[in-house]
Formats: structure tokens, sequence, C-alpha cells
């Protein structure tokens, strides 16, 4: 009986304890370089400052991240379809200049609100236009339309900074629920939203398999121009919900074009797992690596250390990354 019982326990297709261990640990190796730098950060930051670990100071890291956040997003997409994007710095410029500058004032308020995403969109469009259909090369293009955007802000500002921002806009930073910021539930909605598109549109199946291969997703009749278009649109309008969100974040306005605002989303967009083609951090990877940064921008600033030695850390980090993919694509 004894034995029987062994017997009917011991099932060849039951899995083993060391067997389901291997899966777990094979998962955790697998996971992109944003969760090992978080979780180190959390590990130490006890140690820094009991500051670091205070909810509140959460929230406002989180708040703080929010437009670095949806640029980000906007950045996967079009990395996804082994393109790229460098005209976010211009959408910011160009947003914060329009708000802050007065020259809406006399429109209704739902202008100024959607000036920004109307904005991201029309630079998607002709991003898509230049990239998918007459096939420019994708730095250059839209460096190239970055640079138009800060130009026409150099312009119409002669140098001088914009005004204030409308008060009543500050609310989508300002206002909260339970603690968190407008701002970051709005973040955290448009992650969600397109977590589901490449989850269950078809959409995201097109994105992947011109990820994988844009010659064989060609050849199997995806239309392959048309989604690199529909990539960078899309890319365009959440770049533009990012700058009304950056905006909502200002007190005063600014003309500087902030180059570190694309450099941060490419940054943060390897680091979360999305490189030219790959996708192994899906959404959740790009956010973990912008709470990432943010946190360790938030210590290094505790340690007294400026500007360029943040940048230096934050180019360690990209190289760092790097070198995993690397050592993961020679074992594959």
């Amino acid at each position: 009986m004894d034995t029987s019982m062994t017997t009917a326990n011991s099932k060849p297709g039951a899995p083993s304890p060391s067997f389901n261990g291997k899966r777990v640990v094979s998962w955790i190796i697998g996971l992109p370089p944003a969760y090992y730098v978080l979780a180190i950060l959390i590990a130490v930051a006890p140690a820094v400052s009991a500051t670091l670990i205070n909810p509140n100071y959460w929230f406002a890291i989180l708040k703080q991240s929010a437009p670095l956040g949806i640029a980000v997003l906007a950045q996967s997409l079009v990395m996804r379809v082994r393109s790229i994007d460098l005209s976010v710095s211009g959408v910011f410029a160009f947003a914060i200049y329009l708000a802050s500058s007065g020259l809406l004032n006399s429109y209704p308020p739902f202008v100024t609100v959607a000036m920004p995403i109307v904005v991201g969109l029309l630079v998607g469009v002709i991003n898509g236009a230049l990239v998918a259909y007459v096939r420019a090369s994708a730095v250059i293009s839209t460096l190239s339309v970055s640079a138009i955007l800060i130009g026409i802000v150099q312009y119409m500002s002669a140098g001088r900074a914009p005004g204030s921002t409308p008060t009543w806009l500050r609310v989508l930073t300002s206002g909260n629920v339970h603690g968190l910021s407008y701002s970051v539930i709005i973040w955290i909605a448009t992650s969600v939203l397109v977590a589901v598109a490449f989850r269950f549109l078809i959409v995201g199946r097109y994105f992947r398999a011109v990820g994988d291969n844009p010659r064989a997703a060609e050849t199997t009749g995806i239309p392959l121009a048309r989604t690199i278009f529909v990539s960078h649109v899309t890319a365009g309008v959440l770049t533009g919900i990012a700058a009304l969100v950056q905006v909502s974040a200002l007190a005063v306005g600014t003309i500087k074009p902030g180059f570190d605002t694309f450099m941060n989303a490419l940054a943060a967009t390897i680091l979360g797992g999305v490189t030219f083609g790959v996708d192994r951090g899906g959404v959740a990877g790009p956010f973990v690596a912008v709470v990432a940064f943010s946190f360790l921008f938030a210590m290094l600033t505790v340690f007294g250390i400026q500007e360029p030695g943040k940048l230096i850390v934050q180019g360690l980090i990209i190289a760092l990354a790097a070198i995993i993919y690397g050592t993961r694509a020679g074992r594959i």
C-alpha cells in the first residue's frame, strides 16, 4: 500500500521543488537591470538617510518622476520597432513656452490643456512620415525636429524667460488622491493602457514582429511602414501628455531646452529592458527604471553630488546595462 501511494504521488509530470527553484532563479536573472538597481538603492537607503524611506518622500519622488515616466513610455514604443525619438526636448520646450508666455491667456482653458498634446501629435506625425515613408534616419530627423522647435522658442522669446504657468493647471501636480498626485495617476493610467493594448490588440503583435525582424514581418504581410508610423504618432501624443504634466509642475516658465530630458528618457528605457527591437521589460521595466533613476538622483543629492557627478553615475549605469545585455546575448 505504501509502495502504491509512493508511486501515485511521484507522477512523471509533477514538477519537483528543484525545478521550480531553477525557474525562479532563471526569472530573476532575466529581469531588466532596473530591478537590480532599485533593489540595491532600497537596501542601502536606510543607511544613507531616514528621509529616503519615508512614504511621503516616495510619493514626492513619484510625483517628480511623472513627466519623465510618460516620456520614457513614449520612447519605449518607438524603440520596440527599432526606431528612436529625440524630439522630446523640443516638444517640452515649445509646450512650456506657449503655456507660460501668456499667448494662450485669451483662449478657454481647454486650449492650454490640449496644446501640448496637439503639438506632440503633430511632431509625431512629422517624425513618423520622415522615418517610415521617406526612410530618413530616425536620429537625424527627430533631432532636427527638436532643434527647429527649440529654435522657434528662442526666436519668439528673444532669449527672455517667459512668465508663470497658469495656477489652475498646477492642480495636475499639486492635487492628489490619498497622497498620490494626479500626475502620477495619469502616468500609471497611460502605462496600463499601453500594456493592455500590447497584450490584447493586434498592434502589439505587429510591434513585436517588427522588432524581432522587420523584413520577415513585412514578408508575412505586416504593414511595416504603417506600424513604424503609428509608433511615432503614439509616442508623439504620449510626449505631449508628458509635456502637459511637466508644465503643471512648473511655477515659472523656462526657455531652456532640457537636453537631459531625452538622455534620461533613453537611459531609463534601456535600463528598463527595452532596446532596439528587444522588449524584455514590457511596460513595467521602464516604469521601474524611472523610479530607480529618480531615487538614485535623490540619494546623490543627499551626498552633495552635483550635476556632473550625476551624469557620470548615469553613464556608468547605462554602460552596466549594455554589458549585461551583451553577456546575455552571448549565452543565447
